[in-house]
């Protein structure tokens, strides 16, 4: 089914290249384009108090142009020459540090916001080499961060984040790449969490499978972006559910001075984002901000013109309010939701492989939405602080397939559910000296309702949960040594009253410790260390599930448990490259495995399904391990760059307790991205990814052929067979243009510019005449005979106002 959905992106690429660049060019012939200037702005804050620093410097490199901050710790410097520069914030007994890859525009710049963290050994004779990639104690390796820059120009990327994080080290994608699973160091998709400011989402993509985490495109806004943190180990004891990584989305508030914003026209969708002061007066700035967009695709629209099977439709928003009440309270308000309908339309004329994706996927109705209130507040003597958020997520997933989809006829599955969550979360901060002691609950309300209709399976079920989940954690941690050992020491619960064993906290006893030490007085040298106990709650599918009599028969399942062990050193070659070298171990353990199928849930969850709805028993185990290289170039003027190699295998055991390749066990993952900004705000940038040898289950073909539409797997063979190694190189040309009253950002991509081949799972049809009339008896044929090894162009345009 995904390289029949990917040969339909083809076409539509392909249509929009040619019509977008004709209007790219006339636009562009209408400009006559005059010398302007741009705008920098933004504030600088203590990292652990965030107290205002008063009086700090800030200067663009290469320039003598720069400014100090005022009272309230913000700074302007203006009449910049549009282009990209190395921002440098300094302040006494502070440690200097510099944002990279930083553009100027005419129109459209957002505040470039700055933490600077106390240096003790400012007046020390060695000279200690900052580190320009930020680390925090509690997770001092298995941590990366990406600007809003390095996510909105990512080649490859079509401004989606979940696509963007698969350059790290240890995180790879669907082969292929159209599904946007975020897959970290061989765990499953759904062993992550995702959150917005301190806010947890429960996805981040459109069409999300249940009970798992991916779909095939993200519903998140990059432009809302400040920026972005993926954790792949040492998680803070404030994330609970967590097994692989932890995706931490920090938004920017909206313009405190005036009203502005852009429209994004892609190759799939279009976006409008609008941001600017409320209630401002007659003041220079407002205390309170708006950001909101709203962003809608066309697919459906052009997949119908040209007469394919399936007509896949969306809607998203995204918002952000901030109130600042004094200096030491803050309150916001942030929400997002999406409206999905993926539908089947009948073909113009015969193709085997269309038709067999017509017959096959599923009719999928989809709503999603999340708001959340956070207040956070600082003590007086800014020796702490406390943040308390209350949130609240909704799922509606109408899923069905059928054996005629095109009218809907002779249904065989459906799944109709509902998820609401809403959660309060509270966690004091306390600061003394370089300690931080930091403990808090959590507590939540889960909702699940499900009808259920499963032909195939002789199930017919309707659940309805409604219970607690609770959790409380510590977390302390500091610095030793004149500051060149770092410790960190957590310890979580979790519980929740559904589950048989549910409020027995000391099955959900994690502990977690992290150790970083300087092994050379100006910190060139540094050894990182951590292990870990984690654990996550099944997904609400496997709770609610039932057998035809309605009883919950994985009512006695357990929380799912990995144990992590993580050693790394790193080099820095300079005041901005790096070298890592990192070893992990992760061992599972309570792995939901299927009784239908006896296999391990984590080899499930990568296409469109609804995962774990099924009975299962908590026996799995599993282990993944590996070791990550990464070289990591910033920003120097003219170039950046990242290449990144992991070598890791990935194993889970079946119901006779034997260990198999996972899904996941590509054993070889190698990720290269590097730029280079020319003259006159040209930028070049491309991205190879190389993944090895995937695994997959084949399809049973005699007990598929019973059944069909319906397909049943060989999950026996799992590890059997392979996909052959999937690479793909992308270049991006991007050219950014500045006039008086807006500027317009504008690329051409083309992904795949080698055509090598794109490795796809054999798929199957019925056979038929070159009419399309069934053939009997029936037999199953593969329908698609060769892989597609297409060049894919697309251009986009944002105009920022």
């Amino acid at each position: 089914m995904l390289s029949g959905i990917n040969n339909y992106i083809e076409h539509l690429q392909l249509m929009k290249l040619r019509s977008l660049s004709t209007l790219l060019a006339l636009i562009m012939l209408s400009f006559s384009v005059n010398a302007q200037t741009g705008t920098l702005s933004g504030t600088i804050t203590d990292a652990q108090t965030g107290e205002p620093l008063i009086g700090a410097t800030v200067i663009l490199e290469g320039t003598t142009q720069g400014d100090a901050t005022n009272a309230e710790g913000r700074y302007l410097i203006d009449n910049i020459q549009p282009k990209t520069y190395n921002v440098r914030a300094s302040y006494i007994g502070y440690q200097t540090l510099t944002r990279y890859n930083i553009v100027i525009r005419s129109e459209g710049n957002i505040d470039i916001n700055i933490k600077l963290q106390p240096d003790r050994n400012e007046l020390d004779e060695v000279v200690v080499r900052p580190n320009p990639f930020i680390k925090e104690s509690t997770t001092p390796l298995s941590i990366q961060k990406l600007s809003q820059e390095e996510i909105v120009a990512y080649p490859g990327g079509n401004n989606d984040i979940a696509k963007v994080v698969q350059t790290l080290p240890g995180v790879s994608g669907s082969v292929g790449g159209f599904r946007n699973d975020v897959i970290i160091r061989g765990g499953a998709p759904n062993e992550n969490v995702y959150y917005l400011d301190g806010i947890e989402i429960p996805n981040i993509n459109h069409f999300s499978t249940q009970g798992s985490a991916g779909g095939p495109v993200g519903l998140l806004n990059v432009s809302f972006f400040e920026g972005v943190t993926l954790t792949a180990s040492s998680f803070d004891a404030k994330y609970d559910n967590v097994l692989s990584g932890v995706l931490q989305f920090d938004q920017r508030n909206g313009n405190a001075r005036e009203f502005q914003g852009n429209f994004r026209l892609g190759s799939s969708e279009s976006a409008l984002t609008i941001e600017g002061p409320l209630f401002k007066g007659d003041k220079e700035e407002s205390n309170t901000t708006v950001i909101a967009s709203v962003r809608r695709s066309y697919l459906q629209f052009i997949f119908g013109l040209i007469g394919l099977p399936i007509l896949p439709n969306y809607w998203d928003y995204q918002y952000k309010l901030n109130h600042k009440i004094n200096a030491n309270n803050e309150i916001l308000i942030t929400g997002l939701g999406s409206i999905d309908t993926y539908k089947v339309n009948e073909l113009d004329e015969y193709d085997p492989e269309q038709k067999a994706t017509q017959e096959q996927v599923p009719v999928i109705e989809q709503e999603t939405n999340t708001v959340g209130i956070s207040w956070k507040h600082r003590f007086d003597d800014a020796n702490g602080l406390v943040q308390t958020t209350l949130s609240n997520n909704l799922l509606n997933n109408r899923f069905f397939r059928y054996d005629d989809n095109v009218n809907q006829t002779g249904l065989y599955f459906r799944n109709d559910s509902r998820e609401i969550e809403t959660k309060f979360r509270s966690q004091f901060s306390f600061f003394r000296d370089t300690w931080t002691h930091s403990f808090g609950i959590s507590i939540q309300n889960a909702i699940y309702n499900n009808e259920t209709t499963d032909v195939i399976n002789n199930v017919s079920f309707n659940s309805d949960l409604n219970f607690y989940r609770y959790g409380i954690f510590a977390q302390t941690s500091g610095k030793l040594l004149n500051d060149r050992l770092d410790l960190a020491f957590g310890l979580r619960s979790d519980g929740n009253t559904f589950m048989d064993s549910g409020n027995e906290l000391y099955r959900t006893l994690s502990p977690r410790v992290s150790v970083s030490y300087a092994l050379t007085e100006d910190r060139k040298w540094t050894l990182n260390s951590s292990l870990g106990r984690y654990y996550k709650i099944p997904p609400y599918t496997i709770l609610g599930y039932q057998d035809n009599t309605g009883v919950n028969v994985n009512k006695n399942s357990s929380y799912i448990r990995s144990d992590h062990a993580v050693t790394g050193i790193e080099y820095l070659v300079s005041d901005r490259s790096r070298i890592t070298v990192e070893g992990f171990f992760k061992w599972y353990s309570n792995y939901p495995l299927s009784l239908r199928d006896s296999v391990s849930l984590a080899n499930k969850g990568g296409g469109f399904e609804v995962l774990g709805s099924e009975p299962i028993t908590s026996d799995g185990k599993g282990r993944t391990y590996g070791l990550e290289l990464l070289f990591q170039q910033k920003f120097n003027g003219k170039i950046y760059g990242v290449a990144a190699f992991t070598f890791y295998s990935s194993e889970f055991s079946d119901l006779n307790g034997d260990f198999k390749p996972s899904a996941w066990d590509n054993n070889i993952l190698i990720s290269l991205l590097a730029g280079y900004k020319l003259p006159r705000n040209w930028e070049i940038s491309g991205r190879y990814r190389y993944l090895g040898k995937t695994p997959y289950a084949p399809l049973d073909l005699d007990a598929t052929l019973n059944i069909y539409p319906a397909e049943i797997f060989d999950y026996d063979r799992l590890g059997e067979v392979r996909l052959d190694p999937y690479s793909q190189l992308d270049i991006r040309i991007d050219k950014k243009w500045n006039l008086k009253n807006f500027s317009i950002d504008t690329f051409l991509e083309i992904q795949n510019i080698l055509a090598q081949e794109n490795p796809q799972t054999p798929r199957y049809g019925l056979n038929r005449t070159e009419d399309g009339t069934v053939i009997t008896p029936r037999e199953l044929v593969q329908v698609n005979l060769e892989n597609s090894a297409n060049v894919l162009p697309s251009i986009g345009l944002v105009v920022n106002f």
